[in-house]
This record gives structure tokens, sequence and C-alpha cells, in this order.
């Protein structure tokens, strides 16, 4: 009929809209996301370990010495020396004596007269290879020419006799002249023992 409208056709056909979904769903799951992102921490550094200090030689590790000759290139105190033997420093303590600690009255001077006697001179230690809490060999020092320092610094007044480490009767005869002539340390009427001036020291901390 001439009257009658025409139908208007669609603007997509069927097939062009199927193309286009499915160009969207490639799309989203297949096109990697270019923007930065969100809420992420940047990585860190690693963190370098401070390298772990070498830890002192165990008394195990030390070297087993009865009889040897080197070098004092150190006096600590009146009874306590360092010795270079065979190219590495030892620590000798002098057995069966006792001098005044540094800060004792003459303890300076005890460690000025065992520095008289051998500091930077030949010696002889002889020892049993033990060794106190400290490390140090614990033996009798002779001089190249002879002298026990041991018995020297007891003779001179500079150290007690050791009695609760040692029982040798010479020492108590040697520390009994001294005192008899107040010599060194014995010019005091009532000297501290070394041994009580540490115990002190110890419990006044």
């Amino acid at each position: 009929m001439a009257g009658q409208r025409r139908r208007s056709k669609p603007k997509y056909s069927i097939v062009t809209l199927v193309i286009l979904l499915l160009l969207a769903v490639y799309y989203n799951y297949n096109v990697k996301d270019t923007r930065p992102p969100v809420d992420k921490v940047p990585n860190e550094a690693p963190v370098k370990k401070t390298p772990k200090a070498k830890k002192p030689k165990r008394n195990q590790d030390l070297r087993k010495l009865t009889v040897f000759t080197g070098t004092v290139i150190g006096v600590k105190d009146g009874d306590t020396f360092e010795i270079l033997y065979d190219g590495q420093p030892e620590r000798v303590r002098l057995a069966d004596i006792d001098c005044p600690e540094k800060s004792q009255p003459f303890g300076k001077n005890a460690k000025q007269f065992s520095s008289d006697l051998c500091f930077n001179k030949t010696v002889t230690v002889t020892c049993d290879a033990k060794r106190d809490r400290y490390g140090r060999l614990i033996g009798t020092v002779v001089t190249n020419d002879g002298i026990n320092v041991n018995e020297a610094l007891v003779k001179e007044g500079f150290a007690w006799h050791y009695l609760a480490y040692s029982d040798k009767e010479e020492l108590t005869g040697y520390e009994a002249a001294a005192r008899k002539k107040h010599l060194g340390l014995w010019a005091d009427v009532n000297p501290t023992p070394p041994w009580d001036w540490r115990r002190e020291k110890r419990s006044a901390r």
C-alpha cells in the first residue's frame, strides 16, 4: 500500500556486534596494563652482613711449651712479661711469687726492677706448659747471665713468696731476709699482700 511505512534497517548488523564483543573480550584478557603499579613498595637493597670478629685463641689452641729461650719485649708489671719466641710473643707469669700490683705501693718499683734485669734481653723460661685463665704461661725466668728473676724479686723485697701456690722453702727464707733488712716493700710497717688487695678491689665493685 502506498500509505504503509517502510521498516527501518538496523544501524549495525548482528555480525558486526559479535565481532565488536569478541574484540572487547580479547583486549581485556590479552593486552597488558602499562600503567605503573599502585601501592607497590620498591625493592630494598640487600642488607650486608657485618663480618664477625675473630674469636681469641682458646687455651688449647696455644703452644705447649716447657723450656724455651726468647727476648723480653714487654714488662707488663713486676711478675708478668711478654717474651718473643720463634717469631711469636708469649705472655709469662712468674711462678711462686706475687709482686705488688701497679697501683699498689712499690708496684712501679717492682716493674722497674724487672725491666732493668731483663727488658730487651735474652732469657730462658722453664714451665710445665700449663696456662692460667688469662692464657699466660706460669714459669721461672732466668737471664742470659744466670740471674733467676723470680728469686731476685723476692730477695730485693719486690715480691712475696706466693704460699698459696708454692712450697719452696728457699723463697720463704729470701722473703724473711728481705723483711728483716726492710728492703723494698718491707720498708712499710704492714704492706698489703697483692692477693688481699685484689680481693678487696673485687669486693668494692
